[in-house]
């Protein structure tokens, strides 16, 4: 199996990498790596049928792109070449295991990326990160919904939580996220392969943390405000500010109140409570 690069090259690449980015995460695209001229996104050859640009025409900015074929074996080491740690603030770092450990950051997450989407340099990511440290996690029940790299659950972990499920739809992820749980101290944290269908059998969570898209999401808010325990909380991102009403209002919908909403550039991340009381 092989991955294609659509290298995109956009003018101006702020902020109109990031609104590409949106829009063509639907087509099925596994990653995306930012560079000064815009950026990459990584899709399975299998998938290049659901890719299509034709109606992607824009009035602020202007893009190109070409596609080169990347055998899966080189993964690793172009990551090797290209991913920086990543900060957030002086409460976490996100490394690789071939960066150096460091002594001045409380929290450390050791991050392969492979091809899963979840290694902190996007700002949802880092939005999900800075919220969950002003929470309690201590013996939380905890579901990270395509989990990706797993980097959400086992920062959750590390907060204290003690019940941890982690779901993507996406093979490659599951085998990432598994060992990544492994080379972090975290085999506990169980990692299934599939949707959010595989909610059915499972008992009410008391945080629900989902960093995919704004379609998934309203798609599957139901089942998420239905795994929620009493005050349980949800938090979710992956989406721009532009979205927040249309998420508000699809979360209202499923007993879900609003509590608070922070951004970065254009991206967002919002949190809600389940029948909050008071």
């Amino acid at each position: 199996m092989s991955y294609l690069a659509y290298k995109f090259v956009v003018s101006p690449p702020l902020p109109g990498s990031e609104i590409l980015i949106a829009l063509i995460a639907d087509f099925g695209f596994d990653a995306f790596d930012y560079n000064d001229l815009g950026f990459t996104a990584y899709i399975k050859e299998e998938n290049e049928w659901n890719v299509n640009f034709d109606e992607l025409i824009f009035d602020d900015f202007t893009y190109n792109y070409q596609i080169e074929k990347i055998p899966l074996i080189n993964w690793n080491e172009q990551w090797e070449k290209n991913f920086d740690p990543v900060f957030v603030e002086d409460n976490l770092v996100i490394r690789a295991p071939f960066h150096p450990h460091n002594k001045r950051i409380k929290h450390e997450i050791v991050i392969m990326p492979k091809m899963s989407f979840g290694t902190g340099h996007h700002q949802t990511t880092r939005l999900m990160c800075r919220e969950m440290f002003l929470l309690d996690f201590a013996q939380k029940r905890v579901l990270d919904m395509g989990c990706g790299t797993a980097v959400l659950a086992i920062l959750a972990k590390l907060l204290g939580a003690n019940d941890l499920l982690g779901i993507d739809i996406d093979a490659w992820s599951v085998e990432n996220s598994i060992e990544n749980c492994l080379v972090n101290h975290c085999s506990d944290i169980k990692i299934l392969l599939g949707d959010v269908q595989l909610l059915n059998d499972q008992q009410p969570f008391d945080f629900v943390l989902a960093n995919i898209n704004k379609n998934i999401l309203k798609a599957d808010m139901p089942a998420y405000s239905e795994k929620l325990k009493p005050n349980g909380l949800l938090l979710i991102s992956g989406f721009f500010t532009t979205d927040a009403d249309e998420l508000k209002a699809r979360a209202l919908e499923n007993n879900l109140k609003f509590l608070s909403m922070t951004q970065e550039d254009e991206w967002a991340m919002m949190t809600f409570a389940k029948n909050l009381k008071g």
